[in-house]
């Protein structure tokens, strides 16, 4: 059996920024991802926004992987010439309860410590967005978009110059860990085979709980549950209407149907929140009207047939203890007692924009 120092479960973006870490580190690392290309789920299934940490709670591993992923990321598409613009955002809202609900936002995001926000009336929003219904906005100047296939493609090839070992096509079928280590059972191309290592990162994405639930060793009353919240895409037939991206309030599960704007200038809407049971990426035909509906709430004059079916992607929930887990989770020797052990649990959005942080975090 072969004994590795680190292995890396998982080849979305969170993994493939922690193998660049650690191999630049000098660790070498070897990352196992099961599917035929890298970033195949979470990854590469959003809506490739750089987030400026405006939602989460104040100290929360969201916040602090959030802000500190934004600087991080800017920098590091600029210096690894990725596709990205700093196209800014608004939040919109209505007077009365709606004004309130955004004064509630920005001050969290203060509390958090975001930076480049700013106020706009009515005026400013007729004068530069005149087909937004809106009474007020709360504009972030560091939200921006990114090319998330450049930049998994950058980091797989920053990690494989480094040092680190990169396998597709090979997943994990089972695990098994103690203080003396991990064993795996790997398929891949050529077979099944076993390997030893001295230190595990799970960082397989909606593949991270089932992975921990499967894991000989580890204290059951640890063990997270997770739900799926499917986000349905629709784009917009014709040109946008805008360069920036514009978003309602936030809603319980998500931050609502935000038109957001890719880097060919294609306007796209979504995500919603549909519960499902098991990994589906089709899209709900079903659920357009509610998309024009939700989409009307900001942009009245939406002509009817203008949304097309996009994709979809599916974000982690977890429940951990039986109780809603809505931060980021990770979990090390100090929560399961197993020396080498990381596993990164929920890792929804904001994870495109912290997963440099995420890694930072993992090196130590």
């Amino acid at each position: 059996m072969e004994s590795l120092g680190t292995v890396i479960i998982g080849g979305g973006v969170v993994g493939l920024a922690i193998a660049r870490e650690l191999a630049l580190a000098g660790r070498a690392p070897v990352l196992l991802e099961a599917e035929t290309h890298f970033g195949e789920h979470l990854s590469s299934r959003n809506s490739e926004v750089i987030h400026a940490g405006l939602y989460y709670p104040p100290g929360s591993l969201k916040a602090m992987s959030c802000l500190r992923g934004n600087a991080l990321l800017y920098e590091y598409c600029r210096h690894r010439q990725v596709a990205h613009r700093r196209c800014g955002k608004w939040v919109v809202a209505r007077g009365g309860e709606q004004a309130r609900q955004l004064q509630t936002l920005y001050d969290n995001a203060i509390a958090a410590g975001a930076e480049g926000l700013h106020w706009l009336g009515r005026p400013a929003l007729q004068r530069e967005e005149p087909w937004l219904a809106a009474d007020l906005a709360l504009a972030s100047e560091h939200t921006g978009i990114v090319d998330s296939h450049g930049l998994m493609a950058a980091l797989a090839a920053d990690a494989e110059e480094a040092g680190a070992l990169l396998c597709l096509r090979h997943s994990v079928i089972a695990l098994s860990g103690d203080r003396h280590g991990f064993e795996l059972q790997v398929t891949g191309p050529d077979g099944d085979f076993q390997l030893h290592c001295e230190q595990l990162v799970i960082a397989a994405g909606l593949g991270s709980v089932p992975l921990l639930q499967r894991l000989h060793g580890l204290p059951a009353d640890l063990a997270p549950q997770q739900g799926l919240a499917r986000g349905n895409y629709f784009r917009l037939r014709g040109a946008s209407p805008t360069r920036r991206l514009i978003y309602p309030l936030p809603e319980r599960h998500g931050l609502g149907v935000h038109l957001t704007v890719d880097l060919a200038g294609q306007a796209r809407f979504g995500p919603d929140v549909e519960w499902i049971n098991q990994v589906d990426y089709r899209v709900n035909l079903q659920r357009e009207p509610a998309f024009e509906d939700a989409v009307r709430a900001y942009w009245p004059g939406l002509a009817p047939g203008s949304l097309l079916p996009d994709y979809t992607g599916i974000r982690p929930k977890l429940h951990l203890h039986g109780e809603a887990h809505t931060d980021f989770c990770l979990l090390d020797e100090h929560d399961h007692g197993l020396p080498g052990l990381i596993a990164l649990l929920g890792i929804e959005s904001p994870g495109l924009t912290a997963a440099l942080a995420l890694a930072e975090r993992v090196r130590g």
